[in-house]
């Protein structure tokens, strides 16, 4: 999987603007939306990813510098975003201390993303929340009913029945 690529499919569809910056190596995917500015760096393996990190963010960041200057109060909510594919054991540790590190931008690191999900849970922070809700197991009309407690179960059987709406009325109207 092209990591770089599933991380543009995910923003774009979060209205970021994308676009590919190949003065690094690897290259960098820059990202912007009405709210804040970053950039994607993918590395080969987790151990590249925890060598190189600060010098690529200090190259592109130098890089960009003039651009950043001139974005406003954006310039204040930049990211950058560290991911790593492979099959290698991840140091959380040492992940969890790059993330922690807000010298210069706000920081996302993960290793072992493998898959188009790891790619959209590694962006979450990023990203518009997008509910999933399980259909197919839910009761309606049990969870219709215990929502309307107050009124009369003869008004919820005609709603919930066969009957036409102007006898829903009738009976509704009977109950005032």
């Amino acid at each position: 999987m092209d990591i770089a690529t599933q991380a543009e499919i995910v923003l774009r569809n979060s209205d970021y603007e994308t676009w590919p910056w190949t003065g690094a190596s690897p290259a960098v995917t820059c990202f912007e939306n009405a709210r804040l500015i970053g950039f994607i760096y993918v590395f080969e393996s987790t151990v590249t990813l925890l060598e190189r990190w600060e010098q690529s963010q200090k190259t592109v960041l130098s890089r960009h510098a003039a651009a950043l200057k001139a974005a406003g109060d954006k310039a204040w909510n930049v990211y950058s975003v560290f991911l790593s594919g492979g099959r290698d054991s991840s140091d959380r540790w040492a992940l969890e201390r790059i993330e922690e590190n807000f010298n210069l931008t706000r920081k996302i690191a993960r290793a072992n993303v493998l898959t188009a999900d790891d790619v959209e849970g590694a962006l979450l922070p990023l990203i518009t929340v997008r509910a999933q809700p399980v259909l197919a197991e839910a009761n309606f009309e049990s969870r219709l009913r215990s929502r309307l407690k107050e009124i009369p179960s003869v008004v919820l059987d005609a709603f919930l029945g066969d009957v036409d709406a102007d006898e829903v009325a009738r009976i509704l109207g009977e109950g005032s």
